[in-house]
């Protein structure tokens, strides 16, 4: 009978022994907080070369830019001297740290280290920094040996640095060499890494009105510790010391706002890499501070640059308005996008698009005489007539009275509808509401869409000329201000083409020669 009893309890502990491993292996498996960091980050805009042109606040206040793709060898080499030295070598928790800062508690008579590891200091962050219990610590030790299963080293020394305070509202590497030094973490001196190393332990001591000798003491030792481990040499450690600790904290780049204002406002976050050349993009920004400098005394504030690589349709500079000319002129606004009346910019469209249909002829004669149309008349910049004169002379002129009535002849309604063909979204009104005044500026279009049908137009003449005349796809698109990792191809066609090679190549000749109204060629 006892036996009986033995044999059925010792069945029903193994159940629950087993039942019991089983949940404590799945909440094993599922313990770690997914995703691991719900934070959100700072918009981060960088050149085609990946340079950083500026950076946006993350939505809780905080500079913490997105995960890096690699952490540099100094800064590593610093970390992990003074914070896990065994970190490659131990699973998530260090018992030869653990007993040590024992150790060192029960000398000092209180709590002086915790013998965290990398692992257990990214969980604790992960878990939003809770208060310091031995529960928690605990806690944070199995789940960093959940966390080494589950993510490489290389991984978690990456989130860890992605992750870490360095200071005021400053979070991440990333981040913090940028306030700090203003250069990217790859540049970093052996002394600027290991002044960043030691931040993430006591993140107070970077405030620049206090704590600098305790900052300067830290550092210094752990250069000291780098060079005793055959790290640094000697000579590096006598230049590393030298070097003076960072003071305010900098402003970062901000070559590209109008830029990261549309990206914002077209939903992008995160790293954003645009296609904007580092170099072209300053060179822009001094030419269009040169101007204003030179034009604000006559009430002239804004201007705006777009330069456009032609075959691959993507923007190499991008500047939307003078920053300098303040709120008080408007600076904020991005004119790029913003639709502007035409001017004569659609005159070679009408002779293009003329040419193209059978219209008329280079040299085909169109009057150049006053006319009126249900009140409406038309006239010349320099106010004179020429009686006739050759299509190919009116555009290279620019001559109002001839080009309009070769909008008649052409037809209004083809002409609005060719506009819209061929990517002019802001004519939104039939063609009845802009009327003959159309190609004279009687409608608004965006600098952004104007450079795009002009770049699509160059280069579909250079396909063409390029195939030797076999060229049968489409190259008109609107361009892009996001770097494309794969050449943009022609599209296959699916309509006919807007303009054809031939009528293009015409246009473009003419406009070689275009005059400004009045100076009869001399400005050349």
């Amino acid at each position: 009978m006892i036996r009986r009893i033995f044999y059925f309890l010792f069945y029903r502990y193994r159940r629950f022994t087993l039942g019991l491993a089983a949940i404590l292996l799945l909440w094993y498996a599922f313990c770690l907080p997914r995703p691991l960091f719900d934070t959100p980050y700072s918009m981060v805009a960088e050149s085609r070369e990946g340079r950083l042109l500026g950076a946006r606040i993350a939505a809780d206040g905080q500079w913490r830019f997105p995960v890096i793709d690699s952490v540099p060898e100094k800064f590593e080499q610093a970390l992990l001297t003074f914070e896990d030295h065994r970190f490659y070598r131990h699973p998530g928790i260090d018992p030869a740290g653990i007993a040590r800062a024992i150790r060192q508690n029960w000398r000092a008579g209180e709590i002086v280290s915790g013998g965290s590891t990398l692992s257990m200091q990214l969980i604790r962050m992960a878990l939003g920094n809770p208060p310091r219990t031995l529960p928690r610590k605990l806690q944070e030790a199995v789940l960093a040996t959940r966390l080494e299963l589950g993510y490489s080293k290389r991984e978690i020394l990456r989130l860890y640095t992605s992750q870490a305070p360095f200071g005021g509202n400053v979070v991440g590497l990333e981040a913090a060499a940028w306030r700090y030094f203003g250069k990217r973490p790859g540049l970093l001196s052996w002394a600027e890494a290991a002044t960043l190393a030691v931040l993430p332990n006591s993140p107070a001591l970077i405030h620049p009105g206090r704590n600098r000798e305790a900052l300067l003491r830290k550092r210094n030792r752990l250069l000291r510790r780098m060079a005793e481990r055959g790290i640094l040499d000697r000579v590096t450690l006598e230049l590393a010391l030298e070097e003076a600790l960072p003071q305010a904290p900098r402003p970062l780049p901000n070559l590209a706002p109008h830029l990261m204002d549309r990206m914002a406002a077209d939903g992008l976050s995160g790293r954003i890499r645009s296609s904007l050349q580092y170099e072209l993009q300053q060179q822009a920004l001094d030419v269009v501070a040169y101007h204003h400098q030179r034009l604000r005394g006559n009430e002239i504030h804004n201007l705006a640059v777009l330069l456009l690589d032609v075959e691959r349709g993507e923007a190499l500079a991008y500047v939307g308005n003078e920053i300098l000319a303040g709120e008080s002129h408007g600076a904020q606004v991005d004119v790029i996008p913003a639709p502007r009346s035409t001017g004569s910019i659609l005159k070679p469209w009408l002779y293009a698009l003329a040419l193209q249909e059978g219209i008329i002829l280079p040299k085909s004669l169109l009057q150049d005489i006053p006319m009126q149309l249900s009140g409406y008349r038309p006239e010349n910049f320099h106010e004179d007539y020429d009686g006739v004169v050759p299509a190919r002379r009116a555009l290279v002129r620019s001559l109002n009275v001839p080009m309009v009535r070769l909008l008649q002849s052409y037809g209004l309604e083809r002409f609005h509808y060719r506009l819209r063909q061929l990517g002019l979204s802001s004519i939104t009104r039939p063609a009845s509401h802009y009327g003959l005044p159309l190609v004279l500026g009687g409608a608004e279009a965006s600098l952004w869409e104007i450079s795009g049908v002009y770049a699509s137009m160059a280069r579909t003449l250079a396909h063409y000329e390029a195939a030797q005349g076999q060229y049968s796809l489409t190259d008109f698109r609107m361009p892009s201000y996001l770097l494309q990792r794969e050449q943009p191809g022609p599209q296959l066609r699916k309509q006919p083409q807007p303009l054809s090679a031939g009528a293009i190549w015409q246009a473009f000749e003419a406009m070689q020669e275009v005059e400004r109204p009045g100076s009869e060629g001399e400005w050349e």
